[in-house]
């Protein structure tokens, strides 16, 4: 198992966990007394700390805790919730876009339809997948999955974890803003039912391309805005140094959304992120998107559409002039 990287704010704890790993080698040695009270107790006072850390996060903590280059992808959930997963590759028109993953499953022995984006965990694939930022053909591969699963009347799962879709000169010649149109157009329309699940980064047009949907919900620790804090940042105060200002004006932490009505759910995780214990994540977040399913599924397809119609048009607030 790879050495768990600690963000800034996660230091007191890596000094505890190091401690408890020390404990845990002299103990093996069969002639040294036993310390198991002692690692025990390090190991509370290390749950405690990391439970006072993770209550206090600002949303630029939260955004890092997003991006954590260990935390759980779409291809892990996909392993650990659903069986029979056969992944399905191409757009039909111009190449196969791997930071977008998509195909066939089952949950709970029933056929879904999954589709998530792939950031990719080493420097080879993370070139490999683009970094989870998908080019028009990820979103046109996307799409033709969605009809595939509307043509067989099966339920659709999203996951959302980009920075945004790829700003790259040849993604603009090939439609990028048509294709993620497009994406929002036919979602909107489509005559199953739809949960779309962010996992991570939720960046701009990037995940709104896969994100139209009838239950959307927010992993505790994830993030979804219309531009990265970086972003903003550079745009407002011509610095990405102010990002965590930023951060706190986007109000692009999942509590936040849910107060705004903009995010149906919020799920937790374990104590320290879904990072630590994808096991117990995936539990968590099978366990919601089945209550969610079951919901959906009660409905008929004319109250699924009209919905998800009347929710796409509740987001925002305006006032009328005279």
């Amino acid at each position: 198992m790879a050495k768990l990287t600690y963000l800034e704010f996660e230091k007191p704890v890596s000094v505890l966990e190091d401690k408890i790993a020390e404990l845990q080698k002299v103990s093996e040695d069969p002639n040294s007394i036993n310390i198991q009270s002692e690692i025990d107790k390090l190991e509370r006072k290390k749950t405690k700390l990391l439970k006072d850390i993770y209550s206090k996060l600002t949303p630029w903590n939260v955004s890092l805790v997003a991006r954590h280059p260990q935390r759980p992808y779409t291809l892990d959930y996909i392993n650990t919730i659903f069986t029979d997963f056969h992944e399905l590759h191409g757009d039909r028109s111009y190449a196969d876009d791997l930071s977008i993953v998509g195909g066939l499953a089952r949950f709970n022995g029933h056929s879904v339809m999954v589709i998530g984006h792939q950031k990719g965990r080493d420097t080879k694939e993370r070139t490999l997948r683009n970094f989870g930022m998908s080019r028009p053909e990820g979103y046109r591969k996307a799409l033709r999955l969605m009809k595939l699963a509307e043509k067989f009347n099966i339920p659709l799962f999203t996951f959302v974890d980009t920075p945004g879709a790829y700003p790259g000169i040849g993604a603009e010649e090939r439609g990028q803003s048509e294709a993620i149109g497009h994406n929002l157009y036919a979602m909107s329309q489509l005559r199953v039912p739809i949960i779309t699940t962010i996992i991570g980064e939720g960046g701009s047009g990037g995940a709104l391309a896969i994100a139209v949907c009838d239950v959307l919900q927010m992993l505790q620790n994830s993030t979804y805005s219309v531009i990265s804090p970086e972003g903003c940042a550079s745009i407002l105060w011509k610095s990405a140094a102010k990002a965590p200002e930023a951060a706190e004006a986007l109000c692009l932490t999942a509590p936040k959304l849910k107060e705004l009505g903009l995010v149906d759910k919020v799920i937790p995780e374990p104590v320290g992120g879904a990072h630590r214990d994808l096991a117990a994540m995936s539990a968590t977040l099978k366990r919601n998107l089945n209550e969610s399913l079951r919901v959906l599924k009660r409905m008929s397809v004319e109250e699924l559409l009209e919905n998800r119609h009347r929710k796409l048009m509740n987001f925002g607030s305006f006032s009328e002039q005279g």
